[in-house]
């Protein structure tokens, strides 16, 4: 499989299981693979977790929503879960051989696609949202399917991305996005108050001034409250630490969590976090878990030695008499460290009682900076893949003349590469310098690491993006080049 997606669509129906097994046979799609379901009836709602290559997932989903627009009758549902659709919310998100990018263009097909088929409107959210304001779901979900379908026609802000502006009579309307892997996290409490769950969601989510990337709410569920959760970036916020935010906010009103539950699957690492955190293990690695070197050794990502043996293959690479990986790989590839070292830096600082004022800006920069990491290792092969483009082009002008079209188009393949890479590195050395007066001193000498990485990237970047631009006819193109590389080297 070269590219896995995952997509977890939720469904507005948790009680009937004949309509949930209706939907997910109406997914199975050759590529795509069944991870997990879940239903709850006091929310009246499913959770499937789907993986699989990037165009098979994308008609599964559609398909999906195609299923349940045609068994769930939202006139007539009733579940604590805030809903506006029968498919309410359709999340894609990058596993392997995607980008988050690459996510958002699958999302806004597969909205456009909904409609085109099935008449359901479809709004786009988080990473693909249009428009900021629909960025958060529960902007775009507000007042659910009955007050939606009041105000889709008259109110300009509630207009869809995909359809026109009215609901689907029976099925409402579905959200679709791309996103980072998201927790969804439940605790309940030793109490059927629900006044005490809504008052912990309030402390809790972010939007009201609690942890950042939390998205809570209070719900009764089999008789006690529950504060129901969604935990959007769990590097940033680790499961540990909302536990216990939680814990502590409910013996302010006299009880205390009683169970916690994870709806659909888990990221493997957040439960690692939460092992560091509770056994408090000095100098803990993931790659201390048997299972994760014995894999890593296995799948030649890694040698038993030591850092030197990680790193060593792509060094041996660089030296060796081959033309790629080259210096446009090597400028990607420091640039990460670059970004990588800043994340560790401001990691090392977050959360500490001499920081805590910096805490927004700390996890701003260690998001910004993850994102920057891996589109710039992205680039290390998509460097070496825009030269070997170029050399298929010259070959095929050579074999069929009059094919000259191609090379063009793959030079200028070969000079967006290192653009992209020269421009991200520049942003994470510009990243890099707001930290130093932010986070631990005694880090100064990682920090100005980090900044002549980032600046060795641009520099060796630029110079891959000058020797291609040499070899291009198109005014257009290298004007706009040249003014690109202008405000780098300014």
């Amino acid at each position: 499989m070269s590219t896995i997606v995952e997509c977890v669509p939720n469904f507005s129906e948790g009680r009937d299981k004949s309509r949930v097994d209706a939907i997910i046979a109406a997914m199975k799609v050759e590529g795509v693979y069944l991870l997990d379901r879940e239903m709850d009836a006091d929310h009246n709602r499913c959770v499937i977790t789907l993986a699989g290559e990037r165009e098979a997932i994308q008609e599964a989903a559609i398909r999906g929503v195609g299923k349940a627009a045609e068994l769930i009758d939202l006139t007539t549902h009733r579940g604590a879960h805030p809903r506006m659709g029968a498919a309410d919310v359709v999340p894609f998100i990058p596993i392997e051989g995607v980008t988050l990018e690459d996510c958002v263009a699958m999302a806004r097909r597969v909205g456009e696609e909904i409609w085109r088929r099935f008449q359901v409107p479809v709004y786009l959210y988080e990473a693909a949202a249009a428009t900021p304001e629909r960025q958060n779901l529960e902007n775009i979900r507000r007042g659910q399917f009955e007050g939606l379908r009041d105000e889709i026609a008259t109110n300009p802000a509630r207009r869809p991305d995909f359809g026109e502006a009215r609901l689907h009579p029976t099925a409402g309307a579905t959200v679709v996005g791309a996103r980072k892997a998201l927790i969804a996290y439940n605790i309940y409490l030793a109490t059927s108050d629900i006044t005490v769950a809504k008052n912990i969601a309030k402390a809790v989510r972010y939007s009201s001034g609690g942890l950042r990337f939390v998205k809570a709410a209070g719900f009764p569920v089999r008789g006690v409250a529950q504060v129901s959760m969604n935990l959007t970036d769990f590097e940033q916020t680790p499961v540990s630490r909302v536990f216990e935010f939680v814990r502590r906010e409910a013996e302010r009103y006299g009880t205390y969590p009683v169970a916690s539950e994870i709806v659909g699957l888990i990221p493997k690492k957040a439960l690692e976090q939460a092992a560091e955190w509770y056994l408090q293990v000095e100098n803990f690695d993931s790659s201390m878990i048997l299972e994760n070197r014995l894999a890593a050794v296995m799948g030649g990502k890694m040698a038993v030695g030591g850092l030197r043996a990680g790193v060593e293959p792509f060094v041996e690479q660089l030296a060796a008499p081959t033309a790629v990986p080259g210096g446009g790989s090597a400028s990607a590839a420091v640039g990460a460290m670059a970004a990588a070292l800043g994340v560790m830096v401001a990691g090392m600082s977050r959360g500490k009682k001499n920081y805590l004022q910096y805490e927004s800006q700390l996890s701003d920069a260690i998001a910004r900076l993850a994102v920057l990491r891996e589109e710039l290792k992205a680039a290390i092969d998509a460097d070496a893949e825009s030269y070997h483009a170029v050399l298929q082009a010259y070959k095929q002008a050579r074999e069929q003349p009059g094919e000259a079209d191609g090379i063009a188009q793959a030079l200028k393949g070969a000079t967006s590469v290192p653009l992209g890479v020269a421009e991200r590195a520049s942003e994470v050395g510009r990243i890099v310098e707001t930290l130093r007066p932010v986070t631990n001193p005694k880090m100064a000498s990682d920090l100005t690491v980090a900044a002549a990485l980032a600046r060795a990237s641009v520099t060796g970047a630029l110079a891959n993006v000058e020797i291609n631009l040499e070899s291009l006819a198109d005014p257009d193109f290298v004007r706009g080049v040249q003014q690109r590389t202008a405000k780098l080297r300014a």
